[in-house]
């Protein structure tokens, strides 16, 4: 249906970098290989590697290879329109820059629920669907960062969409922030192939702790191929994204996808020891009961800003950030604590809520406090 040949995507947000931008021998060398082992998805977004990437992609893959070589997909983000009329020029400008008559994918970039109104009322999608109307684009799709009701929210006011691409790993799988197997439940629902992004969680689940490395020596193959293989075995998943940013890392992720069995019952119980181990490692035991949220009087998401704390002192990433500013957006902020106390009643954990939620307030609303 959409022309790929394996489920690996190559995605061009990591790409090897020389003297401050993407390293074309190197890239080039990583495409030939990419394409030669069967592969041929590629991923993009103009604000990669501040709009180097789409240039880089050219150099690389479109003015070496024929049109029929690949699938590209490429992306409309908030930051580069303002209105509709804004939409087409600036469509028309990345076809330009990647050398292309036409896009297989489109995406709605990183629709969230602070952003898709704009998309709404800029009739985003609408021009999207135009386009394709008109052969410029094969098939248009979201990328998503939010919680699974905002994606049902979005699907159910666009059945026209064709692909949504979301942030999935055995770490996130149930993770109450991040919500991938909600979120994946919800495009299932809807009948909308998927697209994975973050398999490995940034790389975190390629270089995992010394005790979980352990847990997977014994089973022969490295952490990362059981954390692609666990998302290319997700119902309804048909392409895992990939940044890729030397030739070993290319090749690596060639040689367990090009036949990536399915999980078997060891190495799935040995992922679920991995996953402990990361849990345990976590500041909070936090195990989402919600019963702190029954008796919260102000309402705040106190599970998933505990999500997001864990994640940001256990890997230190954007990430955690860019959730906590998701989760927040229609809903109380840690900083808005009553303190009076109700949650730690409540919670079987016996936690210190309040403590930390003045902890995370001052790590996640830091910058708000001094813009």
């Amino acid at each position: 249906m959409y022309g790929e040949k394996k489920k690996l995507g190559f995605g061009c947000m990591r790409l090897p970098m020389k003297d401050g931008e993407p390293d074309r021998e190197t890239f080039s060398k990583m495409v030939d290989l990419f394409i030669d082992s069967g592969f041929n998805y590629f991923d993009t977004a103009h604000g990669y590697h501040g709009g180097q990437s789409e240039i880089a992609l050219h150099d690389c893959l479109t003015a070496r290879y024929p049109r029929d070589a690949y699938v590209l997909t490429d992306k409309l983000s908030d930051n580069f329109f303002s209105s509709n009329e804004d939409i087409r020029p600036f469509f028309e400008s990345q076809l330009k820059t990647l050398g292309v008559d036409y896009l297989d994918f489109y995406l709605m970039h990183a629709q969230d629920e602070s952003n898709y109104p704009k998309y709404k009322k800029c009739r985003a999608y609408e021009e999207a669907f135009a386009l394709k109307k008109e052969g410029k684009i094969k098939h248009v799709g979201i990328s998503f960062h939010d919680r699974a009701s905002v994606l049902e929210t979005i699907l159910t006011d666009y059945p026209e969409i064709e692909a949504v691409q979301i942030q999935l790993n055995y770490l996130d799988y149930e993770s109450a922030s991040v919500q991938s197997r909600l979120c994946l439940e919800v495009c299932r629902k809807h009948g909308k192939p998927v697209i994975v992004m973050e398999p490995v969680k940034g790389g975190a689940l390629a270089k995992v702790p010394d005790e979980a490395e352990k847990v997977f020596r014994g089973l022969g193959e490295s952490p990362a191929s059981y954390a692609l293989r666990f998302a290319a075995g997700c119902e309804g998943v048909f392409m895992v994204l990939s940044g890729m940013s030397d030739i070993a890392m290319t090749a690596e992720n060639i040689a367990v996808m090009s036949d990536p069995a399915p999980l078997s019952e060891e190495e799935l119980a040995a992922i679920g020891r991995v996953k402990e181990i990361f849990e345990n490692r976590h500041t909070i035991p936090c195990t989402s009961c919600r019963y702190c949220t029954e008796r919260c009087p102000v309402g705040i998401p106190i599970p998933e800003i505990f999500s997001c704390l864990n994640t940001k002192e256990e890997f230190g990433t954007w990430n955690a950030n860019f959730y906590y500013s998701k989760h927040t957006a229609s809903a109380p902020k840690a900083s808005e604590c009553l303190g009076c106390g109700a949650c730690e009643d409540a919670c079987p954990q016996h936690i210190e809520i309040r403590e930390l939620l003045g902890r995370a307030a001052e790590i996640f609303e830091k910058k708000e406090d001094d813009d």
